[in-house]
């Protein structure tokens, strides 16, 4: 609060004299100044170390004046933001810190003044926040989950449409596949999921959204790559429709793509393929990142160990306790002599019937759930949230 009076060293001084001699409390003092019992005590230690001079405005100037660094550090630092030109004084600090250990670095403060001064700061502009959620599993290590989706296609200069496929691990942030496809066809996209298996080795789960090809608003949301990652041992999971933000870390990535490698896009699609190619690079092993507390994502990436040998196995069951069915050429199953419609999707694979305590059947294949069975109403009940989504029958 402010001070009521013009003259403010002498009310501080009639307030430290009259709470020095004792007669009256710091909280009535506080009232009748019209100040807080902080900064009352402030003026009352300022007073008792440095006497009338200690009520005197301090200058805010810093006790010790900036350094002064060498040209060759300043030069140095504006070529790395010239080579880099989307990284911030951060991003550049860290790493000339660790291309150049035994030198002394400016402050990210500093280096932005510097940039500034060299018009190398476009003015940014402002976004709006993406709401935080609990994530759908936890990511405590390398490999817990990778995540997957199409970054929103542009054209090149010669007016092509570029849509990689960008795969990153959602703990280290290591950019695993960033892959420009002929098309977004399932067996496209199951080429550069089966060779990143086979480099980096399985991910306990990999998230998705629900568009294809890796959801529908079919049974278990699968489709026929979902059930490939299942038969090559990985669970697929899902955000909720509509709630992009649940996939925050990968949809924060994709703007980092975008400003990168395509702000503005290459002439050629070929061109752009090979900035992407350079971009992963660094990406993985040069740019540092904030979330990983300035280190990059190499240096804390460490592949799988669960390797793949590139063969595709059914789910298993435990017989004694879950009943095995097939679902026939009509994409039925049959339990305890009634006929289910289970989808087309599943047609040919095998299903686990698990018998509940109330007398219900629930369906899995493999570790998705797809549903309940009631009798006499041949169709599967779908889990609420995907019940919402759809009204036919199945």
């Amino acid at each position: 609060m402010a001070w009521r009076l013009k003259k403010v060293e002498e009310q501080r001084k009639a307030l430290v004299e009259s709470y020095l001699k004792g007669t009256v409390s710091m909280s009535e003092l506080c009232e009748q100044f019209g100040v807080s019992r902080k900064t009352a005590y402030k003026w009352c230690k300022r007073y008792q170390a440095f006497g009338d001079k200690g009520l005197k405005n301090q200058s805010k100037a810093p006790i010790q004046p900036n350094s002064i660094y060498s040209n060759d550090i300043i030069v140095r630092a504006i070529d790395k933001k010239l080579k880099h030109r989307h990284w911030g004084p951060k991003k550049v600090l860290a790493n000339m810190k660790r291309d150049y250990p035994n030198l002394q670095m400016p402050s990210a403060t500093r280096l932005y003044t510097i940039f500034k001064k060299n018009n190398l700061v476009l003015p940014r502009r402002l976004r709006s926040q993406i709401p935080a959620t609990h994530p759908l599993g936890e990511l405590n290590t390398s490999n817990d989950v990778w995540i997957g989706d199409f970054k929103g296609w542009f054209l090149t200069g010669d007016q092509k449409k570029c849509e990689p496929l960008t795969i990153t691990d959602g703990y280290s942030r290591y950019l695993i596949k960033c892959q420009q496809l002929l098309n977004k066809s399932a067996e496209q996209v199951w080429l550069v999921f089966a060779e990143a298996f086979l480099e980096y080795g399985l991910p306990n789960r990999i998230r998705t959204d629900n568009g294809p090809p890796f959801g529908s608003l079919g049974v278990g949301r699968l489709t026929e790559l979902s059930i490939k990652f299942i038969k090559a041992g990985v669970i697929p999971e899902w955000i909720n429709p509509g709630h992009p933000e649940e996939n925050g870390r990968h949809e924060r990535f994709h703007l980092t793509l975008k400003e990168a490698v395509a702000t503005p896009p290459a002439n050629t699609l070929e061109e752009q393929i090979i900035r992407m190619v350079h971009f992963q690079e660094e990406y993985n092993n040069e740019r540092p990142h904030e979330s990983l507390n300035m280190n990059r994502p190499s240096d804390w990436y460490i592949k799988s160990m669960r390797k793949w040998d590139g063969v595709l196995r059914a789910p298993e069951y435990n017989t004694t306790e879950t009943l095995v069915r097939k679902v026939g050429c009509n994409g039925c199953i049959w339990v305890k002599q009634y006929e289910y419609y289970i989808g087309s999707t599943l047609i040919g694979e095998y299903v686990g019937v698990e018998e509940q305590e109330k007398g219900s059947l629930k369906v899995r294949y493999g570790p998705v759930y797809l549903g309940e069975l009631k009798g006499g109403n041949k169709r599967i009940e779908k889990p609420k949230l995907i019940r919402k989504a759809v009204t036919r029958r199945i």
